[in-house]
C-alpha cells in the first residue's frame, strides 16, 4: 500500500471517522452508513468482483492506518477458524439476524406498537444512553429508531474489527466481515453463472 500511487479513494478511512463523529452528535446521520451496505453489493453484482472491499472500504482502510501506520496492531496471524467458512457464514447469519431485529424494532415504532428507544447497543447487549444525539426532528420517530439501531450495528462491528486488529493482523476483520462474505458469495454465483 505504501508504494502504490494514492487515489482519492485511498483516503476513505477519514469517512469512517466522520461517520461516527456525525452520528455521535445526531443519530440521523447513521443513515449514511447504508452507503457502506449498498455500494459493495452493487460493485459485486455489476462488476462480479470485490473491488469495493479491496479499494474503497473506509473501515478496512482505517484498520490498516491504525494498525500499520500508527502501530496499534501486533501483526500476528489470526487463528484459522476466524477465516473458516463455517465461522464466516455463521457470523453473517448472526449479523443478519441482528439487522433483522433492528428493522423489526424500527417497524414497531413505525406502526405505533413501540416507542423510540434513545440508546445505542454495544455488542448487541450493552445499552449506552445516547439521548443527546436526538432531540426530535421533522422526521417521524421510526427514522431515528433506525438510526440508533444502525449506528449500534456499525459501531459494534467496528469495535470488533478494532479488537481483532490489535490482537492480530491489521485487516483481520476483513476475513469474516459480513459484507465481504456476501460480496464473495455474489461473485462466486456470478462466476458459476458465466460458465
Amino acid at each position: 500500500m505504501a508504494n502504490k500511487k494514492k487515489h482519492w479513494y485511498n483516503y476513505l478511512w477519514i469517512w469512517s471517522i466522520i461517520y461516527f463523529a456525525l452520528g455521535f452528535f445526531n443519530i440521523l446521520f447513521a443513515w449514511l452508513g447504508l452507503i457502506d451496505f449498498i455500494l459493495p453489493l452493487i460493485f459485486a453484482i455489476v462488476g462480479g468482483n470485490k473491488w469495493f472491499c479491496n479499494n474503497m472500504c473506509g473501515r478496512g482502510q482505517l484498520f490498516w492506518v491504525l494498525g500499520r501506520n500508527v502501530g496499534c496492531s501486533r501483526k500476528k496471524p489470526a487463528p484459522k477458524w476466524l477465516s473458516s467458512k463455517w465461522f464466516r457464514y455463521g457470523f453473517l447469519t448472526f449479523f443478519m439476524t441482528m439487522f433483522g431485529t433492528m428493522v423489526f424494532q424500527t417497524y414497531q415504532v413505525f406502526a405505533g406498537a413501540g416507542t423510540l428507544r434513545k440508546a445505542v447497543k454495544l455488542f448487541w447487549t450493552f445499552k449506552v444512553p445516547w439521548k443527546w444525539a436526538y432531540t426530535g426532528s421533522v422526521f417521524p420517530d421510526w427514522v431515528a429508531q433506525f438510526g440508533y439501531g444502525f449506528y449500534s450495528l456499525m459501531l459494534t462491528s467496528t469495535l470488533i474489527g478494532l479488537i481483532v486488529m490489535v490482537l492480530y493482523k491489521e485487516r483481520t476483520w476483513c476475513t469474516f466481515c459480513p459484507m465481504g462474505t456476501m460480496t464473495q458469495g455474489i461473485c462466486q454465483l456470478k462466476e458459476k453463472g458465466a460458465k
